[in-house]
């Protein structure tokens, strides 16, 4: 039994995983950093929009987990594109499948994100 629970936490790990993805839109500016991408749950002032940015994660162990990663990932896309903001726009938990052990079926969720990549002017 012992062996069947590190199995599935080497599968656990190995099938986990944050992605995402930016569809520029707007003015694509030099990159920044990540930790310096701010999110916003409604649109500051003077701002341009950049891009749109997605993405999605698996990795944490609890459901803030997954939401910390895929927020994280959200920044990377964002500052690729030289955003220092995101419009935070949706938030899903969605299947992402699921591990057989033992007979028994786990599903896996993940958390999805999306928002707008922006530039905010005079911070």
């Amino acid at each position: 039994m012992k062996h069947l629970f590190y199995i599935f936490i080497i599968c656990l790990f190995l099938l986990s995983c944050a992605s995402g993805s930016v569809l520029v839109t707007g003015k694509q500016r030099e990159a920044t950093y990540p930790e310096n991408v701010i999110i916003y749950s409604e649109a500051p002032s003077n701002y341009e929009v950049i891009g749109i940015v997605t993405a999605s994660s698996d990795m944490g162990w609890t459901e803030q987990g997954d939401l910390n990663y895929a927020i994280e990932e959200l920044k990377k896309q964002a500052a690729k594109v030289g955003a220092n903001g995101i419009i935070l726009e949706s938030l899903n938990t969605v299947n992402s499948g699921g591990i057989m052990t033992n007979g028994v079926y786990i599903p896996v969720t993940a958390k999805s994100v999306s928002g707008k990549a922006i530039y905010v002017q005079d911070k």
